[in-house]
Formats: C-alpha cells, sequence, structure tokens
C-alpha cells in the first residue's frame, strides 16, 4: 500500500499537471471504486482544481464548490498521467479523470480484489471526518509521539502502523523505520525505555524525511510511472529483502510471514541474534496482526 513518501510523491507530480485546471470529465469504469453517492460524482465535473492534499494514505483533489475527491489506493491501486483524453479500457483501469488541456489521471488497480476507492465529499468538515487522526509524525514532538506509542500496549509492528496513531506509515516503511532504531517488531509498547522511544522517533522522522525528499526529486520532471511506486526498493534496508545480507552488520534478513503481510528485520540488529520467525515470539506479532485488509479496515471502522 502506497504510504506517506510515496503519497507524497503523487501529490507533487499531480501538482503542476492538474491544480487550476478544469476538471472536464470523470469516467468510472469499475464498478465498486466509487462509494459515495451524495453528492453525485457528476456534481465535480467542471469545477476547477484548487490543490492537491492527503489526508493519511489517501489522495485528495480539492475543488471549486468546496468539492473533495478522495482516492484511496489501498494495496494495488496506481495512478498514471496520459497526455490527451484517454478513455478506462485496459483490463484494470477503474477510472479516468479528464483535465482541460492537461491530460488525464489514470487510476488502476492490478489485484483481482478491487479494494481501491473514491468518495465524492462536500466540505471541509466532511473531508476531515475521513481521517483516521494519527499523529504527524514528521512534526510532532517527542513528548506528544511517546503518549501516542504507549496509548496501547501493542506490538511496536501493530503501533506504528496503525493509522489512529501515527499517519502515513504501512508495512514497508515500518520495517525500514524499525531497522534504523534497531528495536525488535515484537516488542511491546509498554515494555519501551524513554531512549528507546526516543530513538524510535529519530529513526521514524529519518526515514519519512529522507524517502519523501528522494522520492520527490526522481519525480519532479516525470509522473511515477508503471513500478515506481512500490513497496519494495533496491536502497531498502530490511523490507523485501530476506535472505539478503544486512547492510549494517552484513546478517541475513529474516522474516515473519502473516496472511497477506511479511515483516522483514535483522536478527543481529534488532533481536539480539534471536531469530523469530517460527517461534513463540513471532506468535506475539502475528496475534497482534490483522490477517487481511478487509479484518484491518473493519477494525478502523472503515
Amino acid at each position: 500500500m502506497p504510504e506517506l513518501p510515496d503519497i507524497e510523491a503523487y501529490l507533487g507530480a499531480l501538482r503542476p499537471r492538474v491544480v487550476d485546471r478544469l476538471l472536464e470529465r470523470i469516467r468510472i469504469k469499475g464498478p465498486f471504486l466509487l462509494r459515495t453517492v451524495d453528492p453525485p460524482v457528476e456534481a465535480a465535473e467542471g469545477a476547477r482544481v484548487l490543490g492537491v492534499e492527503r489526508i493519511g494514505k489517501r489522495i485528495v483533489l480539492a475543488l471549486e464548490g468546496d468539492f473533495f475527491l478522495v482516492i484511496h489506493l489501498m494495496i494495488a491501486g496506481r495512478l498514471l498521467w496520459k497526455s490527451g483524453s484517454v478513455l478506462p479500457r485496459g483490463k484494470i483501469d477503474l477510472a479516468a479523470f479528464e483535465f482541460a488541456e492537461s491530460g488525464t489521471l489514470l487510476l488502476t488497480e492490478a489485484s483481482p480484489k478491487k479494494r481501491a476507492s473514491l468518495h465524492v465529499v462536500q466540505g471541509r468538515g466532511e473531508l476531515a471526518a475521513m481521517g483516521r487522526g494519527g499523529l504527524d509524525v514528521l512534526s510532532a514532538p517527542g513528548e506528544r509521539f511517546a503518549a501516542v506509542m504507549r496509548a496501547e500496549n501493542r506490538t511496536l509492528k501493530r503501533r506504528l502502523t496503525d493509522p489512529r496513531a501515527f499517519d502515513g506509515i504501512g508495512n514497508a516503511y515500518s520495517d525500514e523505520i524499525l531497522h534504523e532504531a534497531r528495536l525488535s517488531p515484537i516488542k511491546l509498547t509498554h515494555a519501551m525505555s524513554d531512549a528507546e522511544i526516543a530513538a524510535l522517533h529519530a529513526a521514524a522522522r529519518d526515514v519519512l524525511a529522507t524517502w519523501t525528499e528522494r522520492l520527490k526529486k526522481r519525480f519532479a520532471t516525470k509522473f511515477p510511472g508503471t513500478g515506481d511506486i512500490t513497496a519494495f526498493r533496491p536502497e531498502f534496508a530490511v523490507h523485501g529483502k530476506y535472505g539478503q545480507p544486512c547492510p549494517v552488520c552484513g546478517s541475513p534478513i529474516q522474516r515473519i510471514v502473516h496472511a497477506e503481510n511479511e515483516t522483514n528485520y535483522c536478527a543481529t540488529c534488532q533481536t539480539g541474534g534471536k531469530v523469530l520467525a517460527d517461534r513463540s515470539l513471532s506468535r506475539l506479532l502475528k496475534k497482534d496482526w490483522p490477517r487481511t485488509i478487509e479484518e484491518w479496515e473493519s477494525e478502523l471502522g472503515a
């Protein structure tokens, strides 16, 4: 699922292409994409784009008339930019947003499980209601970060990825954050020392800021294409690197596989040399982690 740095990359690429442009037409092909009926999606057609924003892991197009298009890409949803007018014809095409004298934003989802969503809302109040309320790690002071971290006794992996706790962190970047902080993914929040929380806060800010800036530069002159927004990047330290050497100590990266998720970590750097997979400690993470996206969304009250 695209996380904060990925969403910011999309926003940076969208702004020069759509802001101050008329959204002439919205063509929806995916029957389950549109999740709202009032206001109708047609109400947004012909409106000028005033800005592009982010709310959690959702992309928001702010339009005249106080309308907002809220796009949630979920796991397999992606955005593509096409010159001119383009219809959503491909097998994975869900919708096309056509902008005057600019081009077409194509929404795709390369998965048989159509989870991506589009909401049309009117008014800042309705938009704010869609937020999960997670803390913005990049701007939050250390005291606030510590309070949110300790508000529930969860594994670090689960707490970092809870959108009600922290904003924009998912499976991939939580692995990178925990590795940089040299902390185990199954350590419980109530067992953390002040020094460990400070290290985690610093690591979270560094990883998110570094990758946000890196992706913004990468897509400063081009729109992200097929495969550009991914949870598996060559420069990652641990996520998606099972069996490969840790860039810090050289030990092979380990993993805990649970349903649709995989947690990657370095046993030497993070768990005192203990391999957690298939042992009792790994069961703690599996018990604390939803088995499916649907279970996760249901728990969040989506």
